[in-house]
């Protein structure tokens, strides 16, 4: 049996593991949807108690504040994420003439951002308030977007690296920047005092829900192509 190489990245998750975890993310984002839209008080109660210390910390830490206000306006903004998503469609139907995954790619970025608008206008979540405001923010709470936007952005670059096969050393470096993205834009949302940690949560599990979903679209048209 041939040894793989070290410099290969780490082998992908079986179809069947895919799926299992699809319907793992679907689960625990329906449970913590419907827990924010009955406003199940132990779930308030936590989001008020961790709420109420951060913002604490951010009145008195101006300067970090503003570092997360940096953070979360130009580096990890919705919009910075979507930009870079469009480069990578660029790239892939100009310079890798893949233009299905291009399409694929845009697509799922386009949907994952309307189904995120959708959810904040169904939950219509406010968001926290308070009398000396750190930052501000606009429509409603739930999800968080810049979370969600993140992890669904980074997730599918990071897979699309292990798509191409892309050496092990720039595919982890690639998936530490991504981790530290996605937890990075969830803990400024936090601190800055724009959204509740269940709204970070929620942002999160459903953009890993999203590029799970994605995946198995992939896949089968992959499949559907080579036939």
């Amino acid at each position: 049996m041939q040894t793989p190489s070290v410099e290969s990245p780490p082998a992908p998750p079986r179809p069947r593991t895919v799926l299992r975890l699809t319907w793992v993310l679907a689960v625990c984002s329906a449970l913590l949807l419907a827990l924010v839209a009955v406003e199940w008080r132990p779930l308030t109660g936590l989001d008020d108690d961790i709420a109420g210390t951060t913002h604490r910390w951010a009145v008195d830490e101006p300067g970090v504040t503003q570092v997360m206000r940096i953070l979360t306006d130009w580096v990890w903004d919705t919009w910075t994420m979507r930009l870079l998503c469009a480069a990578v469609v660029a790239w892939l139907w100009w310079r890798l003439r893949d233009r299905w995954t291009a399409v694929w790619l845009g697509t799922i970025c386009v949907l994952g951002s309307l189904a995120q608008q959708a959810l904040k206008a169904a939950v219509d979540r406010p968001r926290p308030v308070w009398p000396d405001p750190v930052d501000s923010a606009h429509y409603a709470a739930f999800p968080s977007g810049h979370a969600m936007t993140a992890t669904f952005v980074c997730g599918l670059l990071v897979w699309l690296l292990h798509h191409y096969g892309v050496a092990r050393a720039p595919y982890l470096a690639a998936l530490t920047v991504a981790a530290v993205s996605v937890a990075g834009v969830g803990v400024t949302r936090v601190w800055l005092g724009v959204h509740w940690a269940t709204d970070v949560l929620g942002g999160w599990l459903l953009g890993a829900l999203v590029v799970a979903l994605a995946v198995l679209v992939h896949r089968r048209g992959t499949r559907a192509d080579a036939r």
